[in-house]
């Protein structure tokens, strides 16, 4: 073989060589660009769960703030009812000592 036909060769597997990492380098590329695409996606799904997560918790401190006014309130109307029933038995028995026609 002469020299021309070496540094033919050289040169033709020098090209090939380039070509094979232009391509593997591309398909790298494509698979960060991939990878990257993603993990943009799980990022957007992770801030909407979080979203919802959020709005789902607020709803419920609102329900149970609701509930603990609502227990006060039935607490209160208990506290009042007893009070009632107090006064009405007192009323009954007064009027059974002022009542001529009761007998005990």
């Amino acid at each position: 073989m002469d020299a021309g036909t070496i540094i033919a060769l050289i040169v033709a597997a020098l090209v090939v060589l380039a070509l094979v990492m232009l391509v593997v380098r591309r398909r790298r590329d494509e698979r960060l660009a991939q990878r990257r695409a993603e993990a943009h996606a799980e990022r957007e799904e992770a801030r909407l769960r979080n979203l919802r997560a959020e709005r789902a918790a607020a709803e419920a401190e609102e329900r149970e703030a609701r509930a603990r006014r609502e227990k006060a309130l039935a607490e209160e109307q208990g506290v009042v009812a007893e009070r009632e029933r107090r006064f009405a038995t007192e009323k009954e028995t007064a009027a059974k000592e002022l009542d001529p026609d009761h007998r005990s």
